[in-house]
């Protein structure tokens, strides 16, 4: 496939939901941000883009619940397989609908139909419907979702580890985290409300920071932040000329900032 001017957009569960609070979605936040990626797209029509979204007080709680991530085993088990991934559909109708009433032609690729796995692990993913939707200038729409796994019968996926299973096949310049957060912080922000995101970060200096990046502010069952950089670090560590941004998505008009222009300095850049 010839590389293309790619964007990968992940809009954090944490933002578009209310995670201390089951099924309990933030719609009109959610329709601000597709309103400013379809601002971005509009001032980029050649770019290509794959948003992609988290779970947050969906598909996380009831997974939770059943303790489908560790795997499925029984009728019970199985039952929280299927109802995990209804309820993370749920919310991916949500986005879904906010992003076409934008004027976005989103299409939903469904990561349960698509991706294997074993041991937890993405070890195969049927890229070729991403592709040509792609190729049609589409918007595909990923997430966090149930997969079947050799191993453990059926476990849950995080958008992080869809992104990094198809990017080393489709060369995105830029993979934007967008959460609550503006950024990586040398502390943590909540117990140290005086400090700003740094904004510039390379490889080597992340694992001091991991400490700093904390739990979750609600239930998510696939590790939180610290997991989700380390997943977009060893995706750097094979992919060096890529960006991986993280910044606020509760800050009006600086997603469509970033997404417009991605050199311009706003939340956290991290770079190999």
């Amino acid at each position: 496939m010839v590389a293309m001017d790619l964007h990968f957009v992940k809009l954090g569960g944490s933002l578009i939901t209310d995670k201390t609070r089951p099924l309990t979605p933030r719609p009109l936040i959610l329709q601000r941000l597709a309103r400013e990626i379809a601002a971005a797209q509009a001032e980029h029509p050649q770019r290509r883009w794959i948003i992609s979204h988290g779970s947050g007080s969906y598909g996380h709680v009831v997974g939770k619940q059943y303790r489908t991530r560790e795997g499925v085993y029984d009728a019970q088990g199985w039952w929280g397989f299927v109802h995990t991934g209804y309820i993370a559909a749920q919310l991916h109708r949500l986005v879904l609908a906010a992003l076409l009433q934008a004027g976005i032609p989103a299409i939903s690729f469904a990561p349960s139909a698509l991706a294997t796995c074993r041991d937890g692990e993405i070890d195969s993913f049927h890229l070729q419907p991403v592709r040509k939707a792609l190729q049609a200038g589409l918007t595909p729409v990923l997430f966090g979702d149930v997969a079947f796994d050799e191993q453990r019968g059926g476990t849950i996926i995080s958008t992080e580890q869809v992104l990094a299973a198809i990017a080393p096949f489709l060369y995105p310049a830029h993979i934007t985290l967008v959460g609550k957060v503006d950024g990586v912080y040398p502390a943590d922000p909540v117990q140290h409300p005086h400090l700003r995101p740094l904004p510039h970060l390379r490889l080597d200096e992340l694992p001091t920071l991991m400490p700093a990046l904390g739990a979750s502010h609600g239930v998510d069952v696939t590790g939180g932040m610290e997991s989700k950089i380390a997943i977009m670090a060893r995706l750097l560590q094979h992919m060096p000329a890529l960006q991986i941004h993280i910044l606020s998505g509760e800050i009006a008009g600086q997603l469509q900032q970033h997404l417009t222009d991605p050199e311009r300095p706003l939340g956290t850049t991290i770079t190999s």
